[in-house]
This record gives C-alpha cells, structure tokens and sequence, in this order.
C-alpha cells in the first residue's frame, strides 16, 4: 500500500529561491470527491498523473498515483474536472538530507506560497529552515477543496486574512 506522509508550512520569505534546483508548471484538478476520498488530475510539463488518495490520519494518508498520457490529462482537466484548475509552480529546494517543494500559486490562489515536506515516517526528525513560517498540515483551511471553494466564490482566503 502506498502511503503519503508530509508537512506543509506556510513561507515566511524569500530564503529558499536562491537554493531552488528546479522548477515544474502544475495544474491539478478534482476529478471526484467523496467523503474523505478524492481523485486528482495533475499535469507538469512532461508529465502527468492520476492521484487517489484517502482519509488523512495524523500526517499520513493512503496514495495511489499512476501516469498517465499528457493528452488525456488535457482532456480530463479541459472537460471532467469540477471547481477551478489548481495553478502552481513548484520549485525543488534541497536542505540538508531532505528535498523541500515550495509551491508559488497563480490562478485564485496567487499569492499562496507553501513549503512541503514529504517523510519516510512520521517521526523523522528535520530541521526547519529560516524561510519556513507556520504550520499548516492540520489547518483544513489550507486543504485544496477548502481553497478551491473559497478562491471560486470569491470569499476570504486564509493566507490574506
């Protein structure tokens, strides 16, 4: 069984950009969600992937995710997706032994910035680098479902209140 263990921060500044190896253009898309399951579409620039994931305990989550053709994960977002298409560009930051992903946001989201973290468990000790702010992993107002709602009604969103 696939499991997706991380952390998520919001960024207190500008540190990492200058440590960033590399970059990738996403957009992801809600295919199905229900209860506490989902289906996602995601689409980089040479790649794409079809995401499952379950209901979260703690930090960890089940996670199934295959790739599949750029053409169909065009067409899935172009035509099956419901809400907004998720718009980022995730940088690659590595510090120390482990790969931090900042995630700068467009589209409704602009001006979200986030750092994740993705363990092999969930005790793994790390150190938090100085561009690292708060803590997000538990604040469902950061969960992509609760940004997307909010972002598409046009309604408070989390990291301007």
């Amino acid at each position: 069984m696939a499991i997706e263990i991380e952390r998520k921060f919001l960024v207190a500044h500008d540190g990492w950009r200058g440590r960033a190896t590399g970059s990738d253009r996403l957009h992801d898309g809600l295919l199905s969600s229900g209860g506490t399951n989902k289906v996602r579409v995601r689409r980089g620039s040479r790649t794409a992937w079809l995401t499952v994931k379950g209901p979260k305990s703690g930090i960890a989550r089940d996670e199934f995710e295959y790739e599949i053709p750029l053409a169909d994960a065009d067409e899935m977002l172009a035509r099956r997706c419901h809400g907004p298409i998720i718009e980022r560009v995730r940088f690659f930051v590595p510090e120390g032994v482990h790969l931090w992903t900042v995630d700068v946001f467009g589209g409704p989201l602009e001006g979200l910035i986030v750092a994740e973290l993705e363990l092999d468990h969930e005790a793994v000790p790390f150190e938090r680098p100085a561009w690292v702010g708060m803590e997000i992993t538990h604040d469902r107002r950061y969960g992509s479902a609760a940004l997307l709602l909010a972002a598409a009604q046009n309604g408070p969103v989390p990291w301007r209140d």
